[in-house]
This record gives C-alpha cells, structure tokens and sequence, in this order.
C-alpha cells in the first residue's frame, strides 16, 4: 500500500494539513507561576579585548535572574585572555570584579594547556581559581553535556 507525503504528514501533523488545532487552557492557568530550577550556565572566554566585557555580562546575568542564589555560572578562561586573570598582574579593577563574582559564587577555571603554554601555575592566579587539566575546551564540552548553557559573548 503506498501512502502520499501529503497523506502521511496530514496524519502526524494536522494543524500543518489546514486544520487549526486550538488549546483552551483554564482561566486558572494563567495564575501558576512555573518554577525553574536553579539555571547552569558556562561562559567561554578566549580573548583579552572581551575580558571586562564578560566580567560585566556576568554581573548583569546574575542581577537578570534576581541573585546569585537563582544561577551557577562557571567562566572558563583560556588563551590569550587568561593573562588577565594572573595574580601579579590584574588591574585592582580586575581583581575587584574577580572578588565580586567569586562572592556571587561563580567559578573561575582556568585551561590547563593555557596555563602551561604560558608557564603558570596555580598559585599563579588568584584564590578560588581550579584549573582544567584536560583543557579549556574539554570542560566546557562536558559542562554542556551536564545541562549547562553555553555563552561566548
């Protein structure tokens, strides 16, 4: 028996065939107020012209969502723009920001490649500072496969 596309998707959608599908929701409905969990998000940062710039984004994230208490972020910070993280040579601007996020409980992880290509070590960068051993990249990857969302802003 031969069935046409028409026919077939006719069938399986058919708001898509012509017929209007409408939803009649309660008049309570619009009363529930949903409830989300707590959002996950992972931004990635690569370039020092951006540094700031995403120091910002995350700040105004957490105000968006009404507190740090309603967002977990985790910054992963790897090539050129990781310079600008190292202890001994962030502005105090810079090491406010850091202090700040820190505070709102986001987390800094730096790319272990990164880190080796440009010789430094932990105790390099400021406190609460993890390292990615298996990459910058990597642990952005399996932060997305955890539910995370990603932002390179």
């Amino acid at each position: 028996m031969f069935f046409s596309r028409r026919f077939v998707i006719s069938r399986l959608f058919p708001s898509l065939a012509g017929g209007a599908v409408a939803t009649v929701l309660p008049a309570s409905a619009s009363a529930i107020t949903p409830v989300y969990e707590v959002q996950k998000v992972v931004y990635h940062l690569s370039e020092p012209t951006r540094v700031n710039f995403v120091m910002g984004n995350i700040k105004n994230h957490i105000a968006g969502k009404g507190g740090p208490d309603k967002v977990k972020i985790v910054l992963v910070i790897h090539g050129p723009a990781l310079e600008s993280f190292v202890a001994s040579k962030a502005s105090p601007d810079m090491k406010r920001q850091i202090e700040g996020r820190a505070g709102d409980g986001v987390s800094f992880v730096a790319c272990g490649n990164t880190m080796s290509a440009q010789k430094l070590a932990l105790t390099d960068m400021p406190e609460g500072f993890e390292v990615a051993e298996e990459g910058g990249v990597v642990r952005i990857a399996d932060l997305q496969a955890d539910g995370y969302l990603y932002i390179r802003p």
